[in-house]
């Protein structure tokens, strides 16, 4: 008898590795859950959007998702072609659908797929919503029937690129930014943002090169694909051969977006989220505020104080970020990953709509990336910042959960640990505006540990001491 799957929903879905857990059965099984809620919730007539990514078997798994759910008597509407996972979320608020379901890993390496719930609203499924998936889905998995269709619903497939492509229109004006004589280079990662922000900034003086745009599931020429320093090599290369004025990549999934300054040289997500947050409340004068994690810089606290807006910190995960963002109508908000969201849009990240705000950043500053950042710390002062991640036996995770469970160091790098809040992990709030946090990756077998300080010296100590906290 084959043992039981252990499913479990983490930070932002199910993810495992291709052909071991993530199968055609348990990717029907986590489908079924997913119908069994929307019977059991009563919202089953709106139906269900279905998109997925450029990874193996995607579309494959998608359209298994579909099958499954249009036995349930569910209307589904799938992709026609692999697209963004934002792209899923505006889906299911422009076509009022009561969920969505994206087949995609983000950003983890080419063995990886993964199972994404996303709300009415637009956004990642609450944490109240996925743990009523998951009890359908311990159902599923024991072989408890609780419900039989009377009739298989209508399955289609539908135009996804079109009206994400005027969504996205609607939030930004690009015109101004077409405007500009500027070249930039925008880096797809092999995945499916390919083709979206050569497409938005067509037709004008802007000069558009896109490189690792071809679909390929191995993500060539880099360790998984997600938009940081080592990944981006590629990017800052060609940044700097073709003299552009800036580079934007995407991740995977396009809901991440990374940036290159026009010396080629890689700004931090911190950095990246703060100067959009400046943009917004400064150049735009949108007061909403922001909504973060706890792994966000202390740069987003220095800035709301000066603008007088406010600020609201959540737990590691866009479950989080977009529901505080809906209940405190904030203007924008995002996460150290890399994902950022704005008013206007859905309340999820979006790479493509981060990487034309930067560019809107720029054009209305008049002003080159480099001197973005330096203005940015003449107003809030210097900040360094850097995560690492540990992998681990996954025999080894109760152990290293209990050791960031308990860590109480006096100091870090020198510095007093001042407060921490353990709502997800730790954070330390250390003296001085320092601060450092330990959690365990909701989707993958890692040990993460960050930190934010005012230069590199006290940020090696810091992460350094963190490190012999925990054993690691």
């Amino acid at each position: 008898m084959s043992e039981r799957p252990d499913i479990k929903f983490g930070t932002d879905g199910w993810r495992a590795i291709i052909a071991e857990e993530f199968t055609f059965a348990n990717v029907r099984a986590c489908a079924e859950a997913v119908a069994r809620n929307l019977i059991a919730s009563g919202r089953s007539r709106d139906g269900l959007v279905i998109g997925f990514d450029t990874r193996y078997g995607s579309q494959r798994f998608a359209h298994a998702v579909a099958d499954v759910v249009n036995r349930f008597g569910i209307a589904t509407q799938t992709f026609d072609v692999a697209a963004p996972t934002p792209a899923c979320s505006f889906a299911v608020v422009n076509q009022s659908a009561a969920n969505g379901v994206m087949i995609t890993a983000s950003h983890n390496p080419p063995e990886w797929n993964g199972f994404k719930v996303k709300s009415a609203a637009g956004g990642s499924a609450s944490p109240e919503e996925v743990a009523n998936i998951e009890l359908h889905l311990a159902d599923v998995l024991d072989g408890k029937s609780s419900y039989s269709g009377t009739h298989v619903a209508q399955g289609q497939v539908f135009d996804v690129i079109g009206p994400y492509l005027e969504q996205l229109h609607r939030v930004i004006d690009v015109d101004p930014i077409k405007s500009q004589p500027l070249k930039i280079v925008v880096d797809a990662m092999h995945g499916c943002g390919a083709g979206i922000i050569p497409k938005m900034l067509a037709g004008g003086a802007i000069e558009v090169t896109e490189i690792r745009s071809e679909s390929n599931p191995n993500f060539p020429g880099m360790d998984q694909p997600e938009p940081i320093a080592h990944n981006l090599r590629p990017l800052s290369d060609t940044v700097r051969e073709t003299g552009a004025a800036v580079g934007i990549a995407l991740d995977g999934d396009a809901d991440r977006v990374g940036i290159i300054d026009e010396n080629g040289i890689y700004f931090t997500t911190l950095e990246v989220f703060s100067l959009l947050t400046d943009h917004f409340m400064g150049r735009r004068n949108e007061r909403g505020g922001g909504a973060c994690t706890i792994t966000m810089s202390s740069m987003v606290d220095k800035l709301s104080a000066n603008y007088g807006a406010p600020v609201y910190r959540t737990p590691v995960g866009f479950k989080y970020v977009g529901p505080t963002m809906i209940e405190e109508n904030c203007s924008m908000g995002g996460e150290e990953s890399g994902g950022y969201a704005f008013k206007g849009h859905v309340p999820e990240r979006d790479g493509a709509l981060s990487g034309l705000l930067f560019l809107q950043a720029m054009v209305m500053s008049g002003k080159k990336p480099t001197e973005l950042l330096n203005d940015l710390h003449a107003l809030v002062g210097p900040h360094t910042f850097k995560r690492i991640d540990i992998s681990y036996d996954i025999t080894q995770r109760s152990h290293l959960a209990e050791q960031v469970a308990s860590a109480t160091p006096a100091s870090l790098g020198g510095l007093a640990v001042e407060s921490d809040d353990r709502r997800d992990g730790v954070r330390f709030d250390l003296a001085g505006g320092s601060w450092a946090v330990a959690r365990m990756s909701g989707t993958e077998p890692l040990v993460r540990i960050y930190a934010e300080t005012p230069d590199d010296d006290t940020l090696t100590a810091v992460l350094g001491d963190l490190q012999k906290t925990l054993g690691v």
